[in-house]
């Protein structure tokens, strides 16, 4: 497992951007940091939810728009067809019955055999439940 390589979920970007300055984004934007990854289908969760991220979140809108470009610089966002369809049918396999919307950061997790974060703990208990224990924790 390669530490440095973490596929973040939508649901972190999403508390990134919602919380304000927190030590949690500050620590994401040094750069120290390690590389962080994330497949381009995260664009259409975050465009799908903008109305209830501007809503939720107490930055202006020329703030929010500062902050996700921040965030948006420091991932690499990865072609999900460049990842192997075994790689793919296993991820498949591992979301079936916790959350078939989330085989995208799976796959990507295995393809770069890295890590993911994620705060979605019922996803987490799934998936080792499954033998996968491949977790960053912030």
């Amino acid at each position: 497992m390669n530490l440095d390589r973490i596929v973040v979920d939508t649901n972190i970007l999403f508390s990134l951007l919602l919380r304000g300055e927190t030590a949690l984004r500050k620590r994401f934007l040094t750069d120290s940091a390690p590389t962080f990854h994330c497949p381009r289908f995260v664009f259409v969760e975050l465009f799908k939810h903008k109305e209830r991220i501007t809503q939720a979140t107490a930055l202006s809108e020329d703030e929010l728009l500062e902050c996700l470009y921040e965030l948006l610089a420091r991932v690499h966002f990865v072609e999900e067809g460049g990842i192997p369809l075994g790689t793919w049918m296993e991820a498949r396999r591992l979301c079936r019955d916790v959350d078939p919307k989330d085989a995208p950061f799976i796959a990507l997790t295995l393809h770069l055999d890295g890590r993911l974060w994620t705060g979605d703990d019922e996803l987490k208990a799934g998936l080792r439940a499954k033998g996968f224990d491949y977790f960053f924790e912030a």
